[in-house]
């Protein structure tokens, strides 16, 4: 495997000059860098893996010199590299439609430099992927002037805002029921408890998003394949603007969030996707009669709103886990439709 370098980092600020008709994207990741890479590894609970455990579960996959000790960092923070590695495809792919490169930014760098939402990132994009990726337990939360931010840039018209929370596994106190979320997805890298998205979760509050992220769901896959998705169950009576067009499947990942909706308002928001479940290891989930779940969501303009609310996780936008046409043309459509 071979990739180029993410295309920005906080402090560098390149603004693209806009051009009427063509989108630009920016990609903002919730997490701290500094915080999440020095997590104690001797922690079984809410941190990422090392890339040395990585390496061991995905063994050969990561065997090259490029992944060795010599060129890769083997902590935490080789993992966290990883995800910035992944998603250089879709920057790849959004770039060639729209001609403007892709920043992605951190709130908390490498070097340990704040990057909050405003105006610096908002006034160079229209679509904006906020990536939900930091542990509950690093404290991540949005100032009101971030949600102040956000709104602002919403009133605009053509503006989309895409927010990705992760999963929330193992929440309950119950140690049995804890195991039987880890026997369902069944990724020896996630541990028994592994809770996402404290950041992400503030904002929707703030914006009044009415939805949680909850679980870390198996995805159904075609019988006699690895990792072949199930189709998803689309509605496409409420896909106004054609995202799903040509869609099917997005793509294989072994724990994703169900974002359930909290809201008895039928016009505040639309489940446009659900993705069936892998109903061969039980789950709470399951055992409560869902064979779904809720997997690409809209939230309409209103009165106080011109951009969309998008709900999708942030694994529809990397590679680490595969990716097909299908993926692909959702990305083109986020570009075009």
């Amino acid at each position: 495997m071979s990739y180029p370098s993410p295309r920005a980092y906080n402090g560098i600020f390149k603004p693209r000059k806009y051009s009427s008709g063509r989108k630009r994207f920016s990609i903002y990741w919730t997490w701290s860098y500094p915080w999440e890479a020095n997590r104690d590894v001797t922690e079984l609970d809410n941190r990422f893996s090392t890339l040395t455990e990585v390496r061991r579960v995905g063994w050969p996959l990561y065997e090259s010199e490029e992944f060795s000790e010599k060129q890769f960092l083997q902590g935490i923070a080789g993992t966290l590299e990883l995800f910035h590695l992944s998603i250089v495809r879709f920057q790849q792919v959004i770039e060639s439609i729209t001609g403007y490169p892709v920043p992605d930014y951190q709130r908390i760098d490498q070097a340990g430099q704040r990057l909050p939402i405003d105006e610096r990132i908002l006034d160079d994009t229209d679509t904006l992927l906020v990536f939900g990726l930091d542990h509950v337990l690093t404290e991540q939360e949005a100032s009101q002037d971030e949600i102040d931010a956000l709104k602002q840039f919403l009133k605009k018209e053509g503006t989309c805002l895409i927010l990705g929370p992760h999963h929330d596994v193992g929440f309950c106190e119950d140690l049995s029921q804890r195991q039987l979320e880890y026997m369902h997805h069944g990724d020896p890298l996630v541990p028994r408890q592994q809770r996402f998205g404290k950041y992400t979760r503030s904002l929707m509050k703030g914006l009044g998003v009415p939805v949680e992220n909850r679980f870390g769901l198996r995805p159904a896959t075609m019988k006699g394949t690895k990792n072949q998705l199930v189709p998803l169950s689309r509605q496409l009576d409420y896909d106004k603007r054609g995202w799903l067009e040509g869609v099917s499947t997005f793509n294989f990942h072994m724990h994703l969030p169900h974002y359930a909706v909290t809201t008895d308002d039928p016009g505040l928001i639309h489940v446009l996707a659900r993705q069936p479940i892998d109903m061969t290891h039980p789950h709470p989930f399951i055992e409560a009669g869902n064979r779904e779940f809720n997997m690409f969501l809209w939230m309409p303009p209103n009165a106080e709103r011109a951009g969309d609310i998008l709900l999708a996780d942030s694994t529809i936008f990397t590679t680490l886990f595969g990716g097909d046409q299908s993926l692909e043309r959702f990305w083109r459509n986020l570009a075009t439709q």
